[in-house]
């Protein structure tokens, strides 16, 4: 048994090494790093350095000059910190009329717009600061937000329902994403539902649908340019049976209002419609099963159980049409060029017309208002709905 061959243990057992062919250990190891936290260190950081680079360094330096005077000059740049000129100039100098509008007293609509929305803005700001189970911080957020929507609102009824009142390009923005957002969600979810049901052809009208969204913006704003256009074009004839072959949509500021907010829900319809869809045809069928047999009809199965079940989707939807909606600027600069006057003007679009001027600065500034202006109106949207959603208010 001497002669015995090794046992297949110990053959595959680890090879002991000797003192001379030991490896020496790493350079992390001689560190005291640990090898897999390094390794991901490694592969991380640069990419986060990359983000934040083209992302805060932007961010940083259109504040800068948000607060400073740009100028051009022989051999390079001048550049001169002036504070808070430029938002001075937007909000009580020359620009004022511009961004805020013309306010003149309300109409009688437009003190009952008032009273409905102070009354509102009254409740919620009352419930919130009544609760006891928020904290100090959230309470004076509540009220700082309760007290520029108040202000917003102040803004709109005094430029929208004034005799003689102009709207600014905040108003004008404000406009467009409220009246937007609101037809576009309607409309995706009421062809969701149409989609849901067993009607011949379905399937075909789903892509139709889609087709819109497709198209680029400009494009779509070039279409509509040819459909408004009353005199000329293929649909001159039907404009003409209505009676409207003389009449302008682009020189009236509603009718140009009108129009733009139609191209924006005729593109952004689509987005609603396929996520409402999907939406609808995830939730349970045995649900909406039981509640046939128990005899609900089509109307309170879609009321209790489906639009229900789609609040969380619609939110989210909502929310990402509100942030996308104050960026407008390829209808309003294409179809009308902003005009009559700056009657579609956002503010988007102006900041674009101050930096194809040259006037950096004050771009900077109507860019940095708009920023302040979405995240105050997101992170109020977020605060609000998603305590609706876990059942508190």
């Amino acid at each position: 048994m001497s002669n015995a061959e090794p046992s297949e243990q110990s053959t595959r057992g680890p090879a002991r090494r000797g003192p001379g062919l030991e490896q020496p250990p790493g350079f992390h190891s001689r560190l005291g790093i640990d090898s897999d936290r390094f390794a991901r260190a490694a592969f991380i950081w640069p990419a986060i350095a990359v983000v934040l680079v083209l992302s805060i360094f932007p961010l940083i330096t259109s504040l800068y000059l948000s607060l400073a005077r740009l100028q051009f000059v022989r051999g390079g740049i001048d550049i001169d910190f002036t504070g808070f000129a430029n938002y001075a100039a937007l909000f009580f100098g020359s620009q004022r009329e511009h961004v805020l509008g013309r306010m003149r007293p309300p109409s009688g609509v437009g003190w009952v717009v008032l009273a409905a929305g102070v009354a509102f803005l009254g409740r919620w700001l009352y419930s919130s600061i009544r609760s006891h189970d928020r904290a100090i911080a959230s309470k004076i957020g509540r009220t700082f937000v309760a007290v520029l929507g108040g202000a917003l609102l102040w803004l709109t009824v005094m430029t929208v329902f004034g005799e003689g009142g102009r709207p600014g390009t905040l108003t004008v923005t404000i406009i467009y994403v409220v009246v937007g957002v609101a037809l576009q969600y309607g409309l995706g979810l009421g062809l969701a539902v149409l989609a849901t049901q067993p009607l011949p052809g379905r399937r075909f009208f789903r892509v139709v649908f889609l087709l819109p969204m497709m198209i680029t913006p400009v494009g779509v704003a070039y279409m509509f340019r040819m459909l408004t256009d009353t005199s000329k074009g293929p649909f001159a004839p039907i404009w003409a049976a209505f009676g409207l072959q003389d009449f302008s949509w682009v020189n009236d500021p509603w009718g140009a209002r009108i129009a733009i907010i139609l191209g924006d829900t005729w593109q952004w319809t689509p987005f609603m419609f396929i996520v409402l869809l999907a939406a609808l045809e995830a939730q349970d069928v045995e649900q909406v099963e039981a509640a046939i047999v128990d005899g609900a009809g089509r109307w309170q199965v879609f009321r209790y159980i489906a639009l229900p079940g789609i609040i969380p989707v619609s939110l989210t939807v909502v929310l990402i049409r509100l942030i996308e909606g104050f960026k407008i600027i390829d209808l309003p600069n294409v179809l009308t060029r902003g005009g009559p006057g700056t009657a579609t003007e956002s503010l988007t679009l102006q900041a674009y017309l101050d930096w194809r001027t040259l006037n950096l600065g004050r771009s900077a500034a109507i860019a940095y208002t708009l920023l302040f202006v979405v995240t105050v109106v997101a992170l109020s949207y977020v605060n609000r709905f998603r305590h609706g959603v876990g059942g508190t208010t």
